[in-house]
């Protein structure tokens, strides 16, 4: 059967809604940018103004030193790293062992596993900080990190992804001699990163969002992460727009960052995460 060709108008058609959704989702990011480099002075000037004719970094030098951003941007970097790693190789892990072990119950196991993403995370959030509270990590880095790092949609995700890689790579590796910590790290880690790294931007991006489980968790402001920063920012400085979009550039500037450098793989890994069962 022949493809019918798209006319000249129908490209026009797509390639103009594809424009004008584009300046939608990019305007209001460009505009937090410009505001956040304005002074107090330029901020209601109507006509607004997208370029500011006198740029400056006060509200950036502000953050720091008023606000100490600096300890919520440390405290995040922190969590949604050490949060990302774990995660991304205890899916890992779990995700090789379900698609290429047999062991007894496995697939009950998975479905199990499966079951836990229906169950809404505030549901689970009580019983949670019980559970660390009696453990003594409120307030603490492993109270933030821990509750993250098993999660049931990395763990389908790899397991989709890695039983797509033949069966005879690991078999070949074992008749050289390969033992599994080998074959985990030299095989199968190279030939999963495009789901890796799939997961390493949801992952990310999760861990650095978070908002209501830090501020749970966090009773003293010295553990606070940034968009529980970005809260209090609105609170106390609720007048000064140009300073809570500064603080909105922070926020969302690593995650751009980190897409960038995932990007490469991140298409791949959605594209080739077949559903098999």
């Amino acid at each position: 059967m022949r493809s019918r060709k798209v006319s000249p108008i129908e490209q026009v058609a797509v390639h103009g809604i594809l424009i004008i959704w584009l300046l939608i989702s990019v305007i209001p990011f460009v505009w937090m940018v410009s505001t956040s480099f304005k002074g107090p002075g330029e901020i209601y000037i109507f006509p607004p103004r997208w370029i500011p004719r006198n740029p400056t970094f006060d509200n950036y030098i502000d953050l720091f030193q008023e606000m100490n951003f600096g300890r919520p941007f440390l405290n995040s970097v922190i969590v949604s790293l050490s949060t990302t790693f774990l995660s991304v190789l205890v899916a890992t892990m779990a995700g090789y062992g379900f698609a290429k072990f047999h062991f007894k119950n496995k697939n009950l196991l998975f479905l199990f596993i499966l079951g836990t993403i229906m169950v809404p995370g505030h549901i689970t959030m009580i019983p949670v900080f019980l559970l660390l509270s009696q453990l003594n990590l409120l307030n603490t880095y492993l109270g933030l990190i821990l509750p993250a790092i098993a999660n049931a949609f990395n763990i389908f995700f790899m397991r989709q992804y890695i039983m797509g890689i033949p069966d005879e790579l690991i078999e070949a590796a074992k008749m050289d001699g390969a033992h599994e910590g080998w074959i985990f790290f030299r095989v199968i880690l190279p030939l999963a990163r495009p789901a890796m790294a799939a997961i390493t931007i949801f992952t990310f991006t999760g861990a650095w969002n978070s908002f209501l489980w830090p501020l749970i968790l966090a009773t003293d402001e010295s553990m606070y992460t940034l968009p529980v920063a970005v809260s209090v920012l609105q609170g106390q400085y609720g007048e000064n727009i140009a300073m809570q979009m500064a603080g909105s550039v922070i926020v969302i500037l690593p995650l751009i960052i980190v897409f960038l450098f995932t990007q490469r793989y991140f298409i791949k890994g959605i594209t080739f995460t077949g559903m098999k069962g």
